[in-house]
């Protein structure tokens, strides 16, 4: 039996920063001439133009902002409570209207259809939840079932879309909603002492992807993706190298600088077993849908799987006009690849997060 993934839809905050200002921003946050010329480096080299934040206005005289001006020019710096209610303000509102624009972008199916809600988010946590107020106030049945998968990293999506692929195998009449809302610009760390806090600060950004999973087909005329099969690996000697911890003042990142390695030294092995599992090479794969975690991790894997020069154009598109939202990424690349959909339907689509972990998905995107 066939499962389907459709009524792909995106979500970003009104405010976005070009890097070159976001760059600006930061090195006025430190002292150190050395701090700043690393920072520079760091923003300048990765590949991004612009991204979303869920942050207002950073440095505001606002005594009740966020990051507000602690009275010297620089930001405050907040604690973890702070940011996760902040999180919940934008996100309990941005999370309804996600899901609204999800079901209009679904002929055929209504707000009762849905049988289950599954979110995802690494970081900002509250309960009830998003789920509990897209039920509410979409006027979803009060038995739909909800999951959340919560502190999971860049690759939540793919578990979520597991699940919901299972959900939809076992009972033919399943209609699963898959959120994934991430406002990394939250937890934003202004410590010179750790070097890999400045290159989160310049990768991550704030957005969301919303869809549909059913084995119902979407209609004649309209674009969608068959889920073939989702798998996940962990990594050898990854498991330092990329981390989420809880501290006093927001999420704090381990994110080294031997990740783009440790996967193009492991990715090509983890891909070929799945694409055999389909009776697939790595000629054949018409759309690489690959997270793009950072330039550097998009260089390792496009020399690891020797793709042409545009084999990861459409990662390098969103990397470069949105950044790295965590798990809400894959939705933005699985959006555009429908664009592309007369280049062909088979499509090999990762992410990466902690572990390190690999997560795939193998499926062909159709026009129905």
């Amino acid at each position: 039996m066939s499962v389907y993934l459709h009524a792909i839809q995106t979500w970003n905050p009104a405010q976005c920063y070009l890097q070159t200002e976001a760059s600006e921003l930061m090195q006025a946050q430190f002292d150190d001439k050395k701090v700043k010329r690393v920072i520079k480096h760091i923003y300048k080299q990765s590949e991004i133009e612009k991204r979303h934040t869920a942050v207002e206005n950073f440095g505001s005289p606002d005594a009740h902002a966020l990051f507000g001006d602690r009275g010297d020019g620089r930001w405050k710096n907040p604690q973890t409570g702070d940011r996760n209610q902040h999180y919940r303000k934008v996100s309990q509102q941005a999370s309804v209207d996600l899901a609204r624009k999800t079901l209009d972008a679904a002929p055929g199916f209504s707000a009762k259809d849905v049988t289950h809600i599954v979110t995802a988010s690494c970081t900002g946590f509250y309960n009830p939840g998003p789920d509990y107020h897209i039920i509410r106030e979409l006027g979803f049945s009060t038995r739909v079932e909800r999951f959340h998968l919560g502190f999971m990293g860049c690759y939540a999506a793919f578990p979520a879309l597991r699940l919901a692929h299972s959900l939809c195998r076992n009972d033919p009449q399943a209609v699963v909603m898959i959120q994934c809302m991430e406002l990394c610009s939250l937890h934003v760390q202004l410590d010179e002492q750790n070097p890999e806090t400045l290159v989160a600060g310049s990768l991550f950004a704030d957005g969301a992807g919303c869809a549909l999973v059913s084995a119902r087909p979407p209609r004649s005329g309209e674009a969608g993706y068959d889920l073939l099969s989702l798998g996940s690996t962990l990594t050898d000697g990854g498991g330092g190298s990329m981390a989420w911890d809880i501290g006093n003042h927001g999420y704090e990142i381990v994110l080294s600088s031997y990740v783009p390695k440790i996967l193009g030294e492991n990715i090509r092995g983890s891909v070929l077993r799945g694409l055999q599992q389909h009776g697939w090479d790595l000629k054949d794969v018409d759309f690489w849908c690959v997270h793009p975690g950072g330039k550097a991790i998009l260089d390792r894997i496009e020399d690891a799987l020797n793709l042409d020069p545009d084999g990861l154009h459409i990662a390098r598109d969103i990397l470069r006009n949105y950044g790295n939202m965590s798990s809400a990424t894959i939705f933005f690349l699985l959006s555009l690849g429908l664009k592309e959909i007369d280049q062909g339907p088979k499509t090999s689509a990762m992410a990466f997060g902690p572990g390190l972990t690999v997560e795939m998905a193998f499926m062909e995107r159709k026009l129905f």
